[in-house]
């Protein structure tokens, strides 16, 4: 690892969880906060475009800066997990159910397509 690769981590990290910022704010603005649709949103196009970059099997240093800066900075476990407990506590449980199964599902499919999208580029 030189410098250079891990400067271009840290900017490309920076600015993919600026754009997290950007669309959940985005989404919630449109749809409102009773559902955490933009982190859906975010980790399920996450999802895509991390499949994608697979299936494109990249090199090691594009694979760090594409998938690990990138992707990795612009989705977000730890909300989703944070959102679902706020939705448990205010025992909203057909939205926990919801949150957590529509986003593994769809995010799952999402991983899957676009790997199917990069591996036939």
């Amino acid at each position: 690892m030189n410098v250079l690769l891990w400067a271009g981590v840290v900017v490309i990290g920076g600015a993919g969880s600026v754009i997290r910022f950007l669309v959940d704010g985005a989404v919630a603005t449109s749809t409102g906060r009773e559902f955490p649709l933009g982190t859906l949103a975010i980790n399920v196009s996450g999802a895509l475009i991390l499949g994608f970059l697979t299936g494109l099997a990249l090199g090691h240093d594009q694979a760090l800066l594409a998938g690990t800066a990138a992707v990795g900075s612009y989705t977000t476990f730890s909300t989703w997990m944070f959102e679902s407990e706020r939705l448990a506590e205010e025992r909203q449980l057909g939205k926990v159910a919801a949150n957590v199964l529509v986003s593994l599902v769809l995010g799952v499919a999402a991983a899957a397509l676009g790997k199917l999208i990069g591996t036939h580029l």
